[in-house]
């Protein structure tokens, strides 16, 4: 994979992703639908390709007024990686060398995998991970919308055990994949049907497509740096 395929990738699956966020404002509140609305036209433009760093920096703006209006990200990380991505696509297109599109670019596959090794030792060092007392919690008393159905999981702690250390080790192992392409691919297809399991059972649907947009940056890196 080229960086300029990798990056019109990145491009598609992030004016997709933020296109989703827009047009769930865009029912919202009037002082939201003036931000959303643009917004989704904008992602609209950056997902067909139209003038991507002027559409990437107004973005960046509506980003920002998005933070204010909410006093933060809260989304928390899927509007931290949001920006993130936004940044790092930026400064590739402004560049003036291709060394320094390639530092910016691979920067962006460095967070990714910062995001889930860093999410693995987080979890690690918690004596509730470790004992399974963690991922309990939040089947039995977590506020996203869990099936009742699945709540009964919380009074299976062998289970809960196993799962939050299946969770935690592939976290941990996931910057091994970067020294073989094969576990790279199979890496990431865990990695995003994970998501997808988070979205699917807790709520969390913005992760999904966010991570995903970044999946392409790592790709790329990873195959850059074994050719170099």
């Amino acid at each position: 994979m080229t960086l300029e395929s990798a990056l019109r990738m990145t491009e598609i699956l992030l004016g997709c992703a933020l296109l989703q966020q827009s047009l769930e404002h865009c029912v919202g509140p009037r002082d939201e639908q003036r931000v959303a609305v643009p917004r989704a036209l904008l992602c609209v433009a950056l997902a067909l390709g139209f003038l991507p760093l002027l559409v990437e920096c107004l973005l960046l703006g509506f980003s920002a007024l998005t933070l204010r209006r909410f006093d933060g990200p809260y989304n928390g990380g899927s509007d931290r990686m949001s920006v993130l991505i936004l940044i790092c696509i930026c400064l590739t297109h402004l560049a003036p060398t291709l060394r320094l599109q390639e530092a910016s670019f691979g920067y962006l596959g460095v967070q990714l995998v910062l995001s889930y090794a860093m999410a693995g030792w987080v979890k690690a060092v918690n004596p509730e991970w470790r004992n399974g007392e963690a991922l309990r919690k939040v089947f039995a008393r977590s506020a996203y919308p869990v099936a009742e159905n699945l709540r009964a999981l919380a009074r299976a702690p062998c289970l809960m055990h196993r799962m939050g250390w299946t969770v935690v080790v592939f976290e941990l192992a996931f910057p091994l994949a970067l020294f073989n392409r094969g576990a790279l691919a199979v890496a990431l297809v865990l990695a995003a049907l994970f998501h997808a399991a988070n979205a699917c059972l807790f709520g969390l649907n913005r992760f999904l497509w966010i991570w995903l947009c970044a999946y392409p940056s790592l790709w790329w890196l990873q195959s850059r740096l074994f050719s170099a």
